[in-house]
């Protein structure tokens, strides 16, 4: 999520949220190490401790402004679920669930398991779920701190990083509360990127095989992989060949991918580049759905 905000299509969000909301199934991964069956207090997260990730310090600096031209992840702030304030709400064109809930109805159903057993209150931090959305969603293992934390009403943006890269961030996480109330859950919308982006295909776009993305990128001596993926699948729908070199200032790169198998109602692409102190040393996603 990238380099320039899309226009918002505020006519599309009632349907395109009732088109979530139509699809069932109430299931999301457990990320290994998460925490058990112990409820949580019901309206404030589950804080991120030493036992399941390394969280940065409060006074933590603040992460780099995006680079000019490059799209960041939705900022709306309205009640995601709801179309308040005139602003599009989660599953609309602009601000698409990614993970770990493909629609508004599992969300939901998620808020009942944990109110009546305290079930996965990982989903009620957002640091958690971040590491759980890089390294079991994406499948980067090797990214495994949290190196940011900054939460505004219902939008949170969590840093990530691999351990031993002396503060280097990976990505910087966007979530949003899914559904209404205090114990809504956190949900993956996108990434807020600064140096490494992905602006094609377009944010909440209408995509079909093969897949044609790219971006701009700053680095030297980098290497670009893309894979297509969705919540349902344990393997990614579709993947680049490896790899595709880049580098330079703010540079453009591109790369098409063919996928198969797309059934869920939005899709993630996601790009990484590393080689020289991590296997992944910079991501970013962006959301799409399949024609």
């Amino acid at each position: 999520m990238n380099i320039w905000l899309p226009p918002r299509h505020f006519a599309a969000a009632t349907a395109a949220v009732l088109a979530l909301t139509a699809c069932g199934g109430s299931g999301e991964p457990e990320p290994p190490g998460a925490p058990g069956s112990t409820p949580a207090a019901p309206v404030t997260a589950a804080p991120v401790t030493a036992a399941s990730v390394t969280a940065a310090p409060s006074t933590a600096t603040p992460e780099p402004s995006p680079v000019v031209g490059a799209r960041t992840s939705p900022g709306a702030t309205a009640e995601p679920g709801t179309a308040s304030e005139g602003t599009p709400p989660l599953g609309s064109w602009s601000l698409q669930p990614l993970w770990p809930f493909s629609t508004l109805a599992q969300a939901e159903a998620w808020q009942r398991s944990y109110r009546s057993g305290g079930h996965r209150p990982w989903h009620l931090d957002p640091g958690q779920t971040a590491l759980a959305f890089t390294r079991d969603y994406l499948g980067f293992e090797d990214i495994d701190r949290v190196s940011s934390t900054r939460v505004g009403g219902r939008h949170a943006r969590v840093g990530v990083a691999p351990t031993g890269s002396e503060g280097g961030t990976a990505a910087v996480v966007h979530l949003v509360r899914f559904g209404t109330g205090p114990d809504a859950p956190w949900e993956v919308v996108g990434t807020d990127d600064t140096t490494f982006s992905l602006t094609t295909p377009a944010y909440g776009a209408l995509v079909r095989s093969p897949l044609k993305t790219g971006g701009r990128i700053t680095g030297v001596d980098e290497s670009i992989h893309v894979q297509v993926r969705q919540p349902s699948s344990d393997t990614p729908l579709g993947t680049s060949a490896c790899c595709t070199p880049a580098g330079g200032e703010s540079r453009p790169w591109s790369v098409t991918v063919p996928f198969s198998g797309a059934r869920d109602p939005v899709l993630t692409v996601v790009a990484s580049t590393g080689g020289h102190v991590a296997s992944v040393e910079r991501f970013t996603v962006t959301a799409v759905r399949a024609r």
